[in-house]
């Protein structure tokens, strides 16, 4: 089952609800079944200045007939966590979105029927090059019961991945990585910002080493979006139990997908004795400072001869 789209809103008053992938339970979108297969999304490819034409499946699971609002809309990255999202039927619409035309705005689909409807994706001429992440869009305008006496506008949709011919730049990078001490665990952030003009499946490692370079943490991180769009990033979060008492940790969040890598590094101390720790340092280095000042000013200081008269100074010898 795909990631679940983003909010769409709600009748009363502004704010959101979420919108489910493909099939809420209700009614299903679905890209119209080719002679081949099935499709679970949109996969499609356009020149700049080309046109696309495809059909959409509606499907009513109801007891009863459905009325739904139907739209094309451009995708982007959720802040909580990534995830794959839609935006809303009156929100602006620059890619996909502006580009779809659906033949029918409103469609009725008779319970447990289906209702197929053309559109047409056509392409400026100078489109940019790359992908153009977006969806098509079923939505149910009735307000449905929701919290604190609201109502909520349900909607699913289907994905759409069009790639527009040209020049493809995969480039991602990790910004903004941060350290914050919470007792014995450190809480790590970090941004995932997509550079390029295609689509990204990043893989992610954390890696901490400490003062005298010995390995103290290594891991995959597993919440971070699957499919990072061009132009979106999003601010993550990963906690590290169990830091050790003390020590100085130089930490790296190091990130690749196909044909781009970027890596980010900070250093820190871990432990309730730092301030102590510190003063005891610095109070044993202080005389040890001393004692290499003093062997470097007399690198050959050498003590006096006992001859039972004053020492007179030979040639490369102090007196002591």
């Amino acid at each position: 089952m795909a990631p679940a789209l983003a909010l769409l809103g709600l009748l009363t008053p502004a704010a959101a609800a979420p919108a489910s992938a493909a099939d809420n339970g209700q009614w299903s979108v679905v890209p119209a079944a080719t002679r081949i297969a099935q499709r679970p999304y949109f996969f499609l490819a356009a020149d700049p200045g080309g046109r696309v034409d495809d059909r959409v499946t509606v499907t009513n699971r109801t007891a009863g007939p459905l009325t739904f609002r139907l739209y094309a809309a451009d995708a982007y990255n959720t802040a909580r966590d990534g995830g794959f999202a839609v935006r809303g039927p009156d929100e602006p619409r620059t890619g996909v979105g502006a580009w779809a035309r659906l033949s029918r705005e409103r469609v009725t689909v008779p319970a447990r029927s289906s209702v197929t409807v053309p559109f047409a994706l056509t392409l400026p001429e100078r489109a940019e090059p790359g992908d153009h992440p977006g969806a098509i869009v079923a939505l149910d305008e009735r307000a449905a019961p929701g919290g604190a006496g609201l109502g909520v506008r349900q909607a699913v949709a289907a994905r759409v991945h069009l790639r527009v011919s040209g020049p493809t730049a995969p480039m991602i990078a990790v910004e903004g990585l941060g350290v914050r001490r919470e007792g014995r665990a450190a809480v790590v952030t970090y941004t995932l910002r997509n550079l390029g003009n295609v689509t990204l499946h990043p893989a992610a490692t954390l890696h901490a080493r400490g003062l005298l370079g010995r390995d103290l943490h290594r891991r995959e991180l597993r919440r971070i979006p699957g499919d990072l769009l061009p132009g979106e990033s999003v601010r993550l979060t990963e906690r590290w139990t169990g830091t050790p008492g003390f020590d100085r940790v130089a930490l790296s969040v190091s990130v690749r997908a196909a044909g781009t890598a970027d890596r980010a590094a900070v250093a820190f101390r871990t432990g309730p004795w730092t301030g102590a720790a510190s003063l005891a340092l610095t109070a044993a280095a202080v005389p040890l400072a001393l004692l290499v000042r003093r062997r470097l000013t007399h690198p050959f200081r050498q003590p006096a001869r006992r001859t039972g008269r004053r020492s007179r100074p030979d040639r490369g010898e102090w007196l002591a």
